[in-house]
């Protein structure tokens, strides 16, 4: 796998890049407004990029948010795969969230499915079947499989995917980055129980969105 520098994402440094150059014009010719415009867009772009470190729980049987934001919905739907349905928590990144995505799950990567699409924006209910979007297959240790969809939206343009087929994960482990505004739908395998609600804000790597639900012992 592609691993990114920590602090900072390197798909980042072109834009930052640019928008120093940019800055560094209007200061040299003495525009001030256009300077102190151009000098915010560059902090507001090395703000979207940044790329904290952050402390994954390491808890049996949870799986942890794949990405930063707020939580869309929590819902059955088919997984966009094969059809099947299952329980799906959907998470908005707008473009003041931290933007790298992570592993839900410690295991093993079978599959990535790229779909072309559109960009409508990310929160809509059809920008899960018509967006562009890539789906990493990962399965855990147990077998069980997990879809984590990463969905453009209104102004994204571009899914960054880090992960390669038959990359062994860590859970909470950096997998890709979707540029300026986007989505993440995390399709749970059966077993696995809610612990989040609409509304609800989470961090990649960090907040449990589900735990494998106890079994019942049963008495002979």
């Amino acid at each position: 796998m592609r691993r990114p520098t920590i602090g900072l994402c390197p798909e980042g440094v072109p834009y930052i890049g640019m928008a120093v150059l940019v800055t560094i014009f209007f200061a040299l010719v003495k525009w001030s407004l256009p300077g102190l415009a151009a000098l915010i867009v560059t902090l507001g772009i090395v703000h979207f990029f940044r790329d904290p470190f952050r402390v994954v729980p390491r808890e049996e049987g949870a799986a942890v948010s794949p990405a930063d934001g707020r939580v869309l919905e929590v819902r059955s739907r088919p997984e966009p795969v094969s059809g099947e349905s299952r329980a799906r928590i959907s998470i908005f990144m707008n473009v003041f969230n931290v933007h790298v995505n992570r592993s839900p799950v410690q295991g093993t990567v079978k599959a990535i499915t790229y779909r072309h699409g559109r960009f409508h924006r990310a929160s809509l209910s059809k920008a899960d079947r018509a967006n562009e979007r890539n789906v990493i297959h990962i399965h855990d240790d147990e077998g069980q499989s997990w879809s984590m969809v990463q969905i453009a939206g209104l102004i994204a343009r571009r899914i960054v995917c880090w992960a390669e087929v038959e990359d062994e994960l860590e859970c909470g482990q950096r997998v890709g980055l979707i540029k300026f505004g986007s989505r993440v739908d995390l399709y749970l395998p059966e077993g696995y129980e809610v612990k989040v609600r609409p509304g609800d804000k989470v961090y990649a790597g960090q907040s449990i969105l589900a735990r494998k639900a106890e079994q019942t012992p049963i008495h002979v």
